[in-house]
C-alpha cells in the first residue's frame, strides 16, 4: 500500500461519509415524490461536487455509466480535489442505490461509495452477476458453485443452527423464482426485497440484522460495493457475471475483462483487493440505517463507514444546519 493512502486512510474515511450525506441529503428532499430520476439527478450532482472537497486523485471505475450515458460519475471520470502528492484511488459509487425506493418512500435507499488504492477494484460491466454472501461466522463454507441447499447446510453448520432458523435475502425478480423456491422447499425463511442489495448484503454481514445469507442475481455493479463493504465486516461474498445478451459481454472484453474473466467464479478479494473503504448514508429508514430527517433549518443524518485493514465499523449520526455553508 502507498505511502500517501496508508497515512490519510482513517481520516479519508471519515471525509468520504461527507460524500454520501451530500448525496442522501438532496435525494431525500424527494423521496416519496414519485420521479425516481429525479432523486437520483439530485443525488448524483450533490456526490459529485462534494467529491471536489476529498483530497484524492479518484477514478470513478462504478458509477451511473459511460460518459455518452451519463454526465456526471461516468466511468473513467476523473474527481477529488487531491494534487499530485495525494493518493490515487478508485472509486466505486452509487449515488442513490434503490432509486425505486427512494421514490417511493420504502426503507433502505442509500448513498453509496467505495474507495480502494488504484487497481484494486474490479470495472465491473453494466450486466446482472449470480451472487451469495454471508457474514463472519460463515466465512469460506459458501461455494457458488453449490446448491442452495448445500448452502444452506453449510451455514447453518457453521453457525450451530437448523436450516430452518435461518433467512435468507434475495432481491424479488422472475430470475430468483428458482432460488426462492429451492430456499422455501429447505424450509428456510425468505425474506423478499424490490430493490436495493448493497444494504441486503451487507445486513447478511452483520450481527443482530435477523439475516444470514443473500443469495441471488442482482446488477454487477452493486457486487462490487458489496464486496468491498465486507472485506470491512470479515464477511464472504463471491458472483459471477450473468450477461444478458452477446453484446453485454462484448461491451465487457472492451473494459478489459478477458473470456475467462466473464465466466469465472470471482472471490471477494478479487472483487475488491487491498485496503478499501466504504461509506454509506441513509436516504430512507431502514434495518441499519436511519434515513434523512428534517427539522427547522437543518437535517439529522445516519451513516456507516468502515475500513478493510482495521475492520472498524462506525455508524455517524450528524446534524446539518442549512443557514450555514456547508463545507461540502
Amino acid at each position: 500500500m502507498s505511502d500517501n493512502l496508508s497515512n490519510l486512510d482513517r481520516n479519508l474515511a471519515l471525509e468520504v461519509v461527507r460524500v454520501t450525506e451530500a448525496a442522501a441529503l438532496d435525494a431525500a428532499r424527494l423521496m416519496g415524490r414519485g420521479d425516481k430520476h429525479a432523486a437520483d439527478d439530485a443525488a448524483v450532482g450533490a456526490m459529485r461536487k462534494a467529491f471536489q472537497s476529498i483530497k484524492v486523485r479518484g477514478t470513478v471505475v462504478i458509477g451511473e455509466g459511460e460518459r455518452d450515458e451519463a454526465p456526471m460519475l461516468y466511468i473513467g471520470e476523473e474527481v477529488g480535489g487531491g494534487g499530485e502528492n495525494d493518493p490515487e484511488v478508485d472509486i466505486a459509487v452509487d449515488p442513490l442505490e434503490g432509486t425505486n425506493l427512494c421514490a417511493y418512500g420504502k426503507p433502505n435507499a442509500w448513498a453509496v461509495v467505495a474507495m480502494g488504492e488504484r487497481g484494486n477494484l474490479l470495472h465491473a460491466p453494466d450486466t446482472y452477476m449470480d451472487k451469495i454472501a454471508v457474514g463472519p461466522e460463515a466465512k469460506g463454507v459458501v461455494d457458488l458453485d453449490k446448491s442452495v441447499t448445500e448452502n444452506l447446510h453449510a451455514i447453518a453448520g457453521a453457525k450451530g443452527v437448523y436450516v430452518e432458523d435461518l433467512t435468507a435475502i434475495v432481491l424479488q425478480r422472475d430470475r430468483n423464482e428458482k432460488t426462492i423456491a429451492e430456499i422455501r422447499k429447505c424450509g428456510a425463511r425468505v425474506r423478499l426485497i424490490s430493490d436495493g442489495d448493497v444494504s441486503a448484503a451487507i445486513a447478511a454481514a452483520m450481527p443482530n440484522t435477523g439475516i444470514d445469507v443473500l443469495f441471488g442475481i442482482g446488477a454487477a455493479p452493486e457486487g462490487v460495493l458489496s464486496a468491498a463493504a465486507l472485506r470491512c465486516t470479515g464477511g464472504d461474498f463471491q458472483g459471477r457475471l450473468r450477461f444478458r445478451s452477446d453484446e453485454e459481454r462484448a461491451r465487457a472484453l472492451t473494459m478489459g475483462l478477458s473470456e475467462a474473466d466473464c465466466d469465472k467464479k470471482w472471490s471477494l478479494n478479487e472483487l475488491a483487493k487491498g485496503d478499501v473503504m466504504f461509506a454509506a448514508t441513509g436516504v430512507t429508514s431502514g434495518d441499519l440505517l436511519q434515513g434523512v430527517r428534517y427539522f427547522k433549518g437543518g437535517a439529522r443524518t445516519h451513516s456507516i463507514v468502515m475500513r478493510s485493514k482495521s475492520g472498524t465499523i462506525r455508524f455517524i449520526e450528524a446534524e446539518h444546519h442549512f443557514d450555514r455553508k456547508p463545507t461540502y
